[in-house]
């Protein structure tokens, strides 16, 4: 079934559709953008949604902007339908590199670039953590900065130039050794092998932990302003975390709130000077620090307020904000590989010198590293020592 097209995808939902939150993370994920809509508050959208459906409420109902539709899609049928690779061409690489941010792209161009056979996977968007920074700054060569997004894409473009296989929206959900080889299992049932593996899965975003959270990702509660700030024109957020990141995304939320505050819970902030200057100077931004959040109330299934405890006087203090966005420090994604490499007291992954885990064979770069400087430059620095580190292993095996 068609309809006529539009210029976006629209997804008609519930906010309480796991379904529709599902589809929403993986265009999030993939960093695909796509307009919300919410059949319960809007009259029009139930009656298109029971119409094509055979009188059936049916959500997600995603319409794509070439008129098709997709009733309850997987993320499967939905990556094929954004024509995103996500089966390799071969079974065995001499390099295998999970995850796709600076450091495994730089390794990737470089492995390519000298003849090796090299696979990257990926499960979110191209490009890592880098890809959703408004601004790179301080990145080396490009003087008056460059957005994250068109520094991923040309980091892709240069990896795939040289011959480097990618295949996105996979995720990789076992690793283990066979025979002196290294084998890597996909969601979708597929195994890889090759003489060596890189870990560039970077970090996530930590979440606060306290009642509510849970149950409002995705709808009000939310860790990428690229992603999802556009959501809140002509409204008030709350930016929870008084560090660069928390400051660097509540500046960019200006473009569509009208208010964006910033709650730290220690007393004093942690952004660097210039940051904190950018933000002292507009009106329409304000930085409350020394309180917690200590729950998201919800309310027929969104945010009705945000509690926080003044941690001066103790006092709790019901705020009311439209989205909350939480920058409060990373998580190293090791889940894949927490039983089998040497990890740090914090969940990083140690390695020597030539950054090999205390696995033979596989290799870390980039944030999930212990002692890296969770810096794009240097991210990319580290993607490149690790590819050369990893051609001399495989003149050894």
């Amino acid at each position: 079934m068609t309809t006529p097209s539009s210029t976006i995808i629209k997804i008609y939902s519930t906010v309480w559709c796991p379904d529709c939150k599902r589809a929403k993370k993986f265009f999030g994920e993939q960093r695909v953008p796509y307009e919300n809509i919410d059949i319960e508050q809007d009259p029009e959208a139930m009656a298109f949604v029971e119409k094509i459906n055979n009188g059936m409420r049916i959500v997600p109902t995603i319409v794509f902007p070439d008129g098709s539709i997709l009733t309850e899609p997987s993320n499967a049928e939905l990556a094929e339908k954004l024509g995103l690779r996500t089966k390799a061409q071969h079974e065995f690489y001499d390099a295998i590199v999970i995850g796709s941010g600076p450091a495994g792209l730089t390794a990737a161009l470089y492995m390519a670039r000298e003849g090796l056979d090299v696979l990257v996977i990926e499960k979110g968007g191209l490009g890592g953590q880098v890809g959703i920074t408004q601004v790179l700054d301080n990145f080396p060569g490009f003087d008056k900065g460059i957005s994250g997004a068109e520094f991923a894409e040309r980091l892709v473009r240069q990896a795939r130039r040289f011959g480097a296989e990618i295949l996105q929206a996979q995720d990789v959900t076992r690793v283990h050794q066979e025979c002196g080889y290294q084998c890597v299992q996909t969601g979708d049932g597929s195994q890889y092998t090759a003489k060596a593996i890189l870990l560039s899965t970077g970090a996530s975003y930590r979440r606060l932990g306290v009642p509510g959270e849970e149950e409002l990702i995705g709808t009000n509660i939310h860790f990428c302003a690229t992603c999802d700030g556009a959501f809140y024109q002509g409204k008030k957020v709350l930016v929870v975390g008084g560090g660069n990141s928390g400051f660097e995304e509540g500046l960019f939320l200006t473009k569509f709130a009208t208010q964006v505050d910033i709650v730290e819970f220690l007393p004093e902030v942690k952004a660097s000077q210039i940051l904190q200057r950018k933000v002292a100077e507009r009106e329409d931004m304000r930085v409350i620090t020394n309180h917690a959040v200590k729950e998201f109330r919800v309310k027929q299934n969104r945010l009705d307020a945000v509690i926080v405890e003044d941690r001066a006087s103790g006092e709790d203090k019901e705020w009311h904000y439209d989205g909350v966005f939480v920058f409060i420090g990373l998580t190293p994604n090791t889940d894949l590989v927490k039983d089998q490499v040497e990890l740090d007291r914090w969940g990083f992954i140690k390695t020597d010198a030539a950054l090999m885990t205390s696995v033979p064979g596989i290799f870390a770069a980039g944030d999930v590293r212990s002692g890296s400087t969770k810096q794009a430059a240097s991210a990319v620095g580290e993607g490149a020592t690790a590819a050369l580190n990893i051609r001399e292993y495989l003149k050894t095996v």
